[in-house]
């Protein structure tokens, strides 16, 4: 029998659960705070990533925050300040930036990154959400310099180890796969493994089909609070309702901790605001790259090409720093030869916050103090590749049926 589920946030995780939570025969309800037109589901590189199978908190991670805590326009910032949250999970990343944390998050981070993007096609070959883009390219790893070059060379032999399909490529067969590039470039990485897409498409059209079957989708409301006896959640409050629902799940994103304060539950979880800038003119860009020393991603989208990337972590907050966008731009303009972004196209640049954990890896899961409360978030970079997944494995965890993958790793209560 159906249970009566309510979602709290609209993003790609809250609308994949919601989507496989309706096959299972639920009763679904969608609420997010916001219009659900903006934010990080929206913003980002649309890449499947199986080869992404390192996760940030890595040794020498926490090293570089320090290195960068200065330079607003670096790859990746942390704003210094003191907040204990923050201070509560810097300090619990870097317990977590070990190789002993690494080797044990790579299978985990391979296992449900292939689940996804395997999900992603079958929904993309059901037609449900009509031929939305998406294509399996593969995703290049340019580097300038050797030291880059080796590190991802490294990386692309465990990829390979775990039966990733990937392999390295010359300067000569990368300008025949992709023309254009700075004489700079001694080489890729090409991870075949990995895919791409165009988020606003996949997710308007994906609120779409939702609201055809019958998913209640609430937009520009915030819960408030809770009301809960004994260890169940017996009331939503909102700005507008109430609602009783059998289940709750949250897939709020950077907010989740906040909402988890409401009932009692502290989750170490940051935002990592990422930045996007898209340029919807022909640039001969065929296929999706990451520039590794500037750490910027490229994806030719649908009707567009889009660069994005750093990973700023300043608290919740939408202020675009001028500095970052120039930042992303100057280096996409080092990348590709007679690239120039515009300034009405930088000045167009929006921003998203992405959840992240202090070990990288995603809250996906049951509490110990709520029986009808599921927790969905702290993906970190790996939020739209990972999206389809989550949704599968929260609607089994409520279904009580078998596990398409082992939960324990991403156990929300987990120790750091």
């Amino acid at each position: 029998m159906g249970k009566s589920v309510l979602i709290v946030g609209g993003g790609i995780v809250g609308l994949s659960c919601a989507y496989y939570l309706h096959k299972e025969g639920h009763e679904v309800t969608v609420i997010d705070k916001s219009g659900m037109d903006g934010g990080a589901s929206y913003v980002n590189a649309g890449y499947l990533t199986p080869s992404h199978i390192i996760p940030l908190a890595s040794p020498g991670m926490m090293a570089k925050g320090i290195k960068w805590m200065f330079n607003s326009s670096s790859p990746f910032y942390m704003k210094p300040r003191l907040d204990d949250n923050f201070l509560r999970w810097a300090w619990a990343f870097n317990r977590s930036s070990t190789r002993a944390h690494v080797e044990k998050a790579i299978p985990l981070i391979r296992e449900i990154n292939v689940l996804s993007k395997d999900l992603y096609i079958q929904m993309h070959g059901s037609g449900e959400l009509g031929d939305f883009h998406l294509e399996k390219k593969g995703l290049l790893m340019l580097y300038k310099t050797r030291k880059e070059g080796q590190h991802e060379k490294e990386v692309a032999r465990r990829a390979s180890d775990e039966g990733l399909e990937v392999t390295e490529l010359t300067r000569n067969e990368l300008d025949r796969l992709q023309p254009g590039l700075s004489p700079e470039i001694e080489g890729a990485v090409h991870y075949l493994c990995d895919a791409h897409t165009s988020p606003n498409e996949i997710m308007d059209r994906l609120k779409m089909y939702l609201r055809v079957q019958g998913v209640v989708i609430l937009q520009d409301e915030e819960v408030i609070g809770f009301t809960r006896k004994n260890r169940r959640i017996t009331g939503t409050l909102t700005s507008r309702a109430t609602y009783t629902t059998d289940e709750v799940v949250l897939a709020g994103g950077a907010w989740t901790s906040g909402l988890l304060q409401n009932l009692g539950i502290k989750l170490l979880l940051q935002a990592g605001k990422g930045y996007r800038i898209n340029v919807p003119r022909p640039l001969g860009i065929h296929l999706p790259a990451i520039l590794m020393e500037a750490k910027v991603a490229v994806t030719p989208m649908r009707d567009f090409t889009r660069f994005a990337g750093t990973m700023e972590f300043s608290g919740i907050n939408h202020r675009i720093r001028s500095e970052r966008v120039e930042a992303i731009a100057r280096a996409a303009q080092a990348y590709y030869t007679d690239l120039e972004i515009r300034a009405d196209e930088k000045q167009a640049a929006k921003c998203g916050l992405r959840p992240v954990s202090p070990d990288g890896l995603p809250y996906i899961g049951k509490t110990s103090h709520l029986e009808n409360l599921t927790i969905a978030t702290g993906h970190a970079m790996m939020g739209w590749s990972l999206g389809p997944a989550t949704g599968k494995l929260v609607s089994e965890v409520i279904s009580d049926l078998p596990l398409s993958m082992p939960l324990d790793g991403f156990h929300p209560e987990r120790r750091f």
